[in-house]
């Protein structure tokens, strides 16, 4: 357990970050599993409408460095690769 005020601050901050960060990244990987449900359905009108919301998500976890920027960026392409050649 800290003694200094500092390290209790800390403490309390990075609890608050941690939650913050675990949240968005459930709700991350959430959309990005309906997604590929709506693939896996073949219902590719409703994909591409989710699809901006996929991305939106993503880049708003990588502008609050919850993800690395390089992350959202190759998950976005693997993603869009996935709509237009569906296997």
């Amino acid at each position: 357990m800290p003694r200094r005020k500092t390290s209790l601050k800390s403490n309390r901050v990075n609890k608050r970050k941690h939650t913050r960060n675990t949240k968005v990244k459930v709700q991350l990987k959430k959309a990005i599993k309906k997604f590929q449900e709506l693939l896996a359905k073949k219902d590719s009108a409703e994909a591409k409408a989710f699809i901006s919301k996929v991305f939106s998500q993503l880049d708003k976890a990588a502008k609050k460095n919850i993800i690395h920027r390089g992350t959202a960026n190759r998950k976005k392409s693997r993603l869009m690769h996935r709509l237009s050649n569906p296997a």
